[in-house]
């Protein structure tokens, strides 16, 4: 099946790394606070049919990561310089492993239903430390289909498909489809592709 890309949104990805960075007292660690934002990402995806962030993801060892939110919370220059600019009004490095965040969330770039995703990762899955959260989405199917390649290769490159695939049963699913929500959520994947492959 074709990998589906959008337009990542740098500024709703900036306002929810400073948003977890704020939760865990205005300091969190690099590798915690991606796995989050896969969290948040895999909730609204399933109950609202699009991402939050419209990031690309990779099957890392780590577990699944957003391409453009590693690098906003790296200060990575694969960033273009308008996100890098805009980013670090809200967030920076404090270590090597850690960002604190600057200032508080400008909530005006979020909608209502980016906040309930926001908001279900952390109250789910906050009081896990980073290694307890990586173990944790290595039992999603979107990651796990990709282990046996992650012993060849760095990364690969995840479908955004596979994010409607339930995990084993005791495995919080990030939102709960029936067979006929995922059918919608599949279709309207398709939809989100063919308008973006013809406007972005």
């Amino acid at each position: 099946m074709q990998k589906i890309n959008f337009d990542f949104n740098y500024r709703k990805t900036t306002q929810a790394l400073d948003y977890f960075a704020d939760k865990s007292g205005g300091r969190i660690n690099r590798m915690k606070a991606l796995k989050l934002i896969y969290l948040a990402d895999r909730y609204h995806l399933r109950k609202y049919g699009r991402l939050i962030t419209n990031d690309t993801y990779f099957a890392m060892d780590n577990g699944p990561v957003a391409s453009g939110a590693k690098d906003l919370a790296e200060e990575s220059d694969f960033s273009s310089r308008e996100a890098q600019n805009y980013a670090s009004n809200y967030i920076e490095s404090s270590t090597k492993y850690d960002f604190v965040s600057k200032k508080p969330v400008d909530k005006a770039e979020l909608s209502s239903s980016d906040w309930e995703a926001l908001d279900y990762a952390w109250d789910r899955f906050g009081h896990l430390d980073e290694w307890g959260i990586v173990d944790l989405t290595h039992k999603y199917p979107d990651w796990e289909k990709h282990k046996l390649s992650l012993k060849l290769v760095d990364r690969v490159q995840m479908d955004l498909n596979d994010f409607l695939d339930d995990p084993a049963l005791q495995v919080d699913k990030c939102f709960e489809l029936t067979d006929k929500d995922r059918q919608i959520r599949r279709e309207q994947l398709e939809e989100a592709l063919a308008i973006e492959s013809i406007w972005g």
